[in-house]
């Protein structure tokens, strides 16, 4: 499925002692830190016609809509 109840997403802007915290402090099982998107991967998915997992392409700051438009 493309969401679980038992799954959470912690942006990358609070930092890794937020996943720590959420484990020792929170209850949490496990915490996973993943290396970011780069543009050139989001690009190629666009491009290729297909769909990102949710939160793949979460990114910070977050820029002013339609600031930044992809030629379709």
């Amino acid at each position: 499925p493309r969401s679980d109840q038992r799954i959470d997403f912690v942006g990358g802007i609070r930092g890794l002692q937020e996943l720590v915290s959420r484990v020792d402090d929170d209850g949490w099982a496990v915490a996973f830190s993943l290396y970011p998107t780069s543009m050139d991967e989001v690009m190629a998915v666009a491009d290729a016609g297909k769909i990102m997992p949710p939160k793949s392409t979460w990114f910070e700051p977050k820029l002013r809509d339609g600031l930044v438009v992809h030629l379709l």
